[in-house]
């Protein structure tokens, strides 16, 4: 077993734990396009792709427990360096850290690249602030195997740390692109063939109701390839944004519940589009 590099490091006063420890901060994570990943479910997705993890920062006891993380990551030429369980807790944003911890490099892609991957599904989000609902929207998206998600210019940072332990690992499956002004997002996935759908609960529309299957549309409107629309928590999609949809649609309330939170309404719209494909591509392919 490959032990970790030098001695354990006991001060949170050490420059390798201030410079990991600055990464809290939004605009010292842009500085060094770098950003934390907590514990061994996501320092392990973090380390299926060569060269994203820049430095592992790991507890005695979790060594025991995790000795291939720390292994992978020196494989990899990430600098693995022991700590204490002081040093730990001092660079986590947990209560009760898991004791393994890793720099990684910021994974997003330009919003070109993702437009000429020929996209299926994805989604925007445009103004959602929590980082919580943000993270959860991603790690949905690549549960229903979506192609991508665009976190626009007025969204939450994608890589907070709430949003990074929210996706469970998620942000380092799927194609991220962080930054972009919401219209030019949406431009760029209708060039790329996909219709935008905005989400949207004061819709006169639902879910429901996008249009019925039919021999020329296997799966319906959300047969064909779509962009989803999801809004801020509190207000939603502003009138200027739903003026860039194709569609606007909301998910039916069939109880008595006044709303969804928004990472579950996106997750229904998300999984109706994805059975939506997947049915489209098996009509296809029995043709």
């Amino acid at each position: 077993m490959s032990e970790p590099s030098g001695s354990e490091l006991t001060s949170i006063r050490s420059p390798r734990v201030k410079a990991a420890r600055q990464l809290a901060k939004r605009a010292l994570r842009l500085r060094a396009r770098s950003f934390l990943a907590e514990g061994p479910q996501a320092v392990g997705e973090a380390l299926a792709s060569d060269g994203v993890v820049s430095e592992l920062f790991i507890t005695a006891a979790a060594r025991a427990r995790h000795a291939e993380l720390a292994e992978r990551a020196a494989r990899q030429g990430a600098h693995v360096q022991a700590v204490s369980g002081e040093v730990m807790a001092g660079l986590a944003q947990t209560i009760t850290p898991q004791g393994v911890l890793a720099v990684c490099r910021y994974v997003d892609i330009p919003l070109e690249r993702l437009a000429t991957a020929a996209p299926r599904l994805v989604a925007i989000l445009a103004n959602v602030r929590d980082p919580g609902n943000a993270g959860t929207v991603l790690r949905t998206a690549d549960a229903a195997g979506a192609d991508g998600v665009i976190f626009t210019g007025a969204a939450v940072d994608p890589y907070n740390s709430k949003c990074v332990r929210a996706t469970a690992g998620s942000i380092f499956h799927l194609p991220l692109v962080a930054g972009a002004p919401v219209a030019e997002a949406v431009r760029a996935m209708r060039e790329a063939g996909l219709r935008i759908v905005a989400a949207d609960g004061r819709a006169g529309r639902s879910l429901g109701e996008t249009g019925p299957a039919g021999p020329q549309e296997p799966g319906g409107p959300l047969g064909r390839p779509t962009a989803w629309l999801f809004g801020n928590e509190a207000w939603g999609l502003q009138a200027d944004v739903l003026a860039l949809a194709d569609d606007v649609v909301a998910v039916p309330i069939y109880g008595k519940a006044e709303s969804l939170n928004l990472a579950a309404a996106a997750a229904v719209c998300l999984y109706a589009s994805a059975h939506a494909l997947r049915a489209s591509r098996a009509t296809r392919v029995q043709r």
